[in-house]
């Protein structure tokens, strides 16, 4: 079995801690996940992110765990305004200034393509750091065109469910992406609802990584002020139990 990297999309340090204790190779760095499929976290969330995961990881001569900063301004499609597209830039260069390792991006044109003026204009922000394409490629008609332009615009890896509703469901798919890939120098990772029973098929089909949120909503009553609601958390135990079957699968 090919080696498979894990990420998880955590949306606080704690989260990004327990990435590091399980073994996660990243993280991807959002706010309202749940709520709205992830947006931009505020400049401070990313700095003390960083810096929780800078620590010495417990394997040996294993990397440092990796933060990969969201750049997404406001939930609903990928196409944007150029205002937007000016504070995507900014955003960019800001969270790499401040120490990640890559951003996660994603723009379309109004008829679905990859909208490759704006990519490239996010990727030469990045500078030296890792650019990710996210599930915007899940709404492209045309997949393969799409990851060819992207790898054509320097994108590093791209997430996706195979445009399926699951990742899991959509392992047929992303094994075509994989054998495209392969000429491309583009990497595939699968994420989308996935669950644990996934990873076998997920990993079969030759991804290069899996990324999920494993997370679990905490409810907690805000008094007349704040209100009753919830949030979420990173679930360590969810998180161990899938870096415990994607490496189990790598030693068979």
């Amino acid at each position: 079995m090919h080696n498979v990297a894990l990420e998880l999309a955590v949306q606080d340090p704690a989260g990004a801690r327990i990435a590091s204790d399980v073994g996660a190779r990243r993280v991807e760095l959002c706010s309202a996940l749940g709520a709205t499929g992830g947006i931009t976290p505020s400049a401070a969330l990313i700095e003390a992110a960083i810096d929780a995961a800078a620590v010495v990881p417990e394997t040996a001569g294993a990397p440092i765990l990796e933060v990969h900063v969201l750049i997404r301004p406001r939930p609903g499609g990928f196409t944007w305004s150029a205002e937007e597209r000016a504070l995507m830039v900014r955003e960019t260069v800001l969270s790499v200034d401040a120490g990640a390792d890559g951003v996660v991006v994603g723009a379309l044109t109004p008829d679905g393509r990859v909208d490759e003026e704006t990519v490239r204009a996010l990727v030469a922000a990045a500078g030296d750091a890792e650019v990710t394409f996210h599930r915007a490629l899940d709404v492209v008609p045309d997949q393969l065109a799409a990851l060819d332009a992207l790898a054509d615009l320097g994108v590093t890896r791209v997430l996706t469910s195979g445009g399926a509703a699951r990742a899991g469901e959509g392992a047929e798919r992303l094994a075509g992406l994989v054998e495209r890939s392969a000429d491309l120098g583009v990497e595939i990772m699968a994420g989308g609802g996935v669950r644990l029973d996934d990873v076998p098929a997920l990993a079969a089909a030759g991804v290069d990584a899996i990324h999920l949120s494993a997370r679990r909503v905490v409810t907690e009553d805000g008094g007349p002020g704040g209100g009753a609601g919830s949030y979420e958390v990173t679930d360590a135990d969810v998180a161990h139990a899938v870096a415990t079957a994607v490496r189990e699968l790598q030693l068979r």
